[in-house]
């Protein structure tokens, strides 16, 4: 794959003034790194060994998905690490939002209130930062 150019001074022949620089494209990275440590995860950010999962590998994915962590967050974060215990599944949006509201009671249980806290999803989202794989049925 062909890299790409940057110039910058001082001076060459094929371009006065700059020096040219090949630059190789970098993917995106495939870890966290956590004090330390790096933790692999998916493409789309998702860790791939679940087991390694903490509230601080938590708090960096957060970060990562521009939300600042509040208790309203952990409560749901939480609510699914235990669903995930009990069902060995990582739950749909609908799935989630009814287990919530049967939990948690209908003013939590909706998906406006879902959306406020993880606006790019919330069953996605939460179990990206819950630690837990891609629910099924999101894209």
């Amino acid at each position: 794959m062909p890299g790409l150019s940057i110039w910058l001074s001082p001076t060459t022949r094929s371009m006065p003034g700059f020096e040219k620089f090949d630059v190789i494209p970098r993917s995106k990275p495939t870890s966290y790194h956590l004090n330390g440590t790096l933790i692999e995860h998916d493409e789309e950010g998702f860790i791939t060994d679940i087991g390694l999962w903490s509230t601080a590998l938590a708090d960096l994915i957060a970060v990562a998905e521009d939300i600042e962590m509040s208790d309203d967050h952990w409560e749901v974060v939480n609510f699914l690490r235990e669903y995930y215990q009990e069902y060995q599944i990582a739950p749909a949006v609908r799935v989630l939002t009814k287990a919530i509201k049967r939990s948690l009671g209908p003013e939590k249980g909706n998906a406006q209130y879902l959306y406020e806290l993880f606006p790019y999803g919330p069953a996605k989202q939460a179990c990206k930062i819950a630690g837990l794989p891609k629910p099924t049925g999101c894209v």
